[in-house]
C-alpha cells in the first residue's frame, strides 16, 4: 500500500513538472523561433487527443463512443472540448507568448480561488474564513505580480494579464465542467474528446499544415517535447495519481508546476523574477493549500 501511495505522489510530482518545463519550451518556440501559438494548440491537441482515444480504447471497459449515444452527455462534451479544454490551452500558451512562462504558469493558478467562489455561489454558502483569506492572497499576489506594488505601472502587457486571467478562468470551467461526465465515463475518454475536438475546432483558425516560424533541431525536439512530455504523458500520470491518492492530494502536488516553469524560466530563458514577484507567486500557489483545508 505504501508502494502505491509513494507512486501516486510521483506521478502527481513528475506530471506537474514536466506540464512546468512544457511552458518553458513553448516560451522558447514562440518567442525565439516564431512558432504561431494557434498552430502548436491545434497539433497538441490533435496528436494527444488522438493518442489519449487509443490509450482509452484499448480499455474494454472505456467504451469511447458511448458517450455520444447520450444527447444530454454529447452536448455537454463539446461544451467542454470548446469552453474548457480548449480555451484553458489557448489562453494559457497565448500567455505564455506575451510574457513568460513563469508568469502565465502563476495567474492560472489563480483559477482554484474561482472555483471556490462559484461553489459558494452554487451552494448558497457563505465562505470560510479561510476562502475569505485565500481569496485576499489571491488578489495581493496577482496585484504584486503584474505591477510590482505600483498601481500605475504593469510589469507585463494588457493583453498578458488579461490572457493569464482567462486562463484562470478557463481552468474553473475546465475542472467543474466535466464532472458530471467523469462520474459516468472513463477520464481518459472523456479528456481525449476533448482534446481531439478541440483540436478539430481550432483546425479551422489554423490548419496543422500551415507551417510557420524557424525550424531547426531544437525546434523539432521541443515541439515533441510539448506534444508527448508536455502534454500526453503528464495527462496520462496525473490521472493515475489521482485514482491512486485521490484528486485533493493531487491537485495539492500540482502546484509544482508553477515553480518548476518558474525555476527553468529563470535557469535557461534568463527570465526576470525579482523579490516583488516570488512573494506574489507565493501568495497565489498558497492559496491551492489553504482552500485544500478542512477541519479534522
Amino acid at each position: 500500500m505504501k508502494n502505491e501511495t509513494l507512486k501516486g505522489f510521483l506521478f502527481a510530482i513528475i506530471a506537474a513538472a514536466l506540464w512546468g518545463i512544457s511552458g518553458t519550451f513553448g516560451q522558447f518556440l514562440f518567442q525565439q523561433r516564431e512558432i504561431n501559438v494557434e498552430w502548436m494548440i491545434t497539433v497538441r491537441m490533435l496528436f494527444s487527443g488522438s493518442l489519449l482515444l487509443m490509450y482509452a480504447a484499448s480499455k474494454k471497459e472505456a467504451k469511447i463512443f458511448e458517450i455520444w449515444r447520450n444527447k444530454k452527455d454529447s452536448t455537454r462534451l463539446l461544451l467542454f472540448s470548446i469552453t474548457g479544454m480548449l480555451m484553458v490551452q489557448y489562453t494559457y500558451f497565448a500567455a505564455i507568448k506575451h510574457s513568460n512562462a513563469a508568469t502565465a504558469t502563476v495567474l492560472q493558478y489563480a483559477g482554484p480561488v474561482l472555483i471556490a467562489i462559484y461553489l459558494s455561489f452554487k451552494n448558497k454558502q457563505i465562505p470560510r474564513f479561510i476562502d475569505f483569506i485565500a481569496i485576499t492572497f489571491a488578489v495581493l499576489g496577482t496585484f504584486l505580480l503584474v505591477t510590482h506594488g505600483k498601481l500605475n505601472t504593469l510589469t507585463i502587457s494588457t493583453t498578458a494579464l488579461l490572457l493569464g486571467l482567462g486562463s484562470a478562468v478557463a481552468l474553473a470551467i475546465y475542472t467543474l465542467q466535466p464532472i458530471p461526465l467523469l462520474q459516468k465515463y472513463n477520464s481518459a475518454t472523456i479528456i481525449g474528446w476533448g482534446m481531439l475536438i478541440g483540436g478539430l475546432t481550432f483546425s479551422l483558425v489554423k490548419a496543422p499544415w500551415s507551417v510557420d516560424g524557424i525550424w531547426d533541431d531544437k525546434t523539432y525536439i521541443y515541439t515533441a517535447f510539448i506534444i508527448l512530455f508536455g502534454t500526453l504523458i503528464p495527462f496520462y500520470l496525473y490521472l493515475t495519481a489521482v485514482q491512486i491518492i485521490g484528486g485533493q492530494k493531487s491537485s495539492l502536488l500540482a502546484s509544482a508546476e508553477p515553480l518548476s516553469a518558474t525555476i527553468i524560466a529563470i535557469l535557461w530563458l534568463n527570465v526576470s523574477f525579482g523579490v516583488i514577484d516570488w512573494i506574489g507567486s507565493f501568495l497565489i500557489i498558497s492559496t491551492i493549500f489553504l482552500l485544500s483545508y478542512e477541519k479534522k
